[in-house]
């Protein structure tokens, strides 16, 4: 299993609201499957960062093209070399 990070960049518009919770509800769906590890949205900049689990670019693809959001994107897939993150990571020995 590979990891690839999805950059989405979104437009917003009257209806777009209105799909975010059936779109939230697919990308919990992805993480409680151990696809997405990780989901970050921008309203700043309007852009997405996903961090997926597949065996190729392709997969990611197909996963991306079915969330109810999908019309609203542009994004780029790539595939990562190094993915560290404090949640990767043992816990901090404490001693009592």
């Amino acid at each position: 299993m590979k990891k690839f990070q999805a950059i989405i960049h979104f437009k917003m518009d009257d209806q777009f609201m209105t799909l975010v919770p059936a779109h939230r509800t697919y990308i919990n769906f992805l993480m409680n499957k151990g696809i997405i590890d990780s989901y970050a949205v921008s309203m700043e900049s309007q852009t997405c960062w996903i961090t997926m689990n597949t065996d190729t670019k392709e997969a990611a693809d197909q996963y991306l093209v079915k969330t109810p959001l999908y019309k609203y994107w542009t994004y780029s897939i790539e595939e990562l070399f190094v993915y560290d993150s404090q949640h990767y990571r043992l816990p901090a020995l404490q001693l009592n």
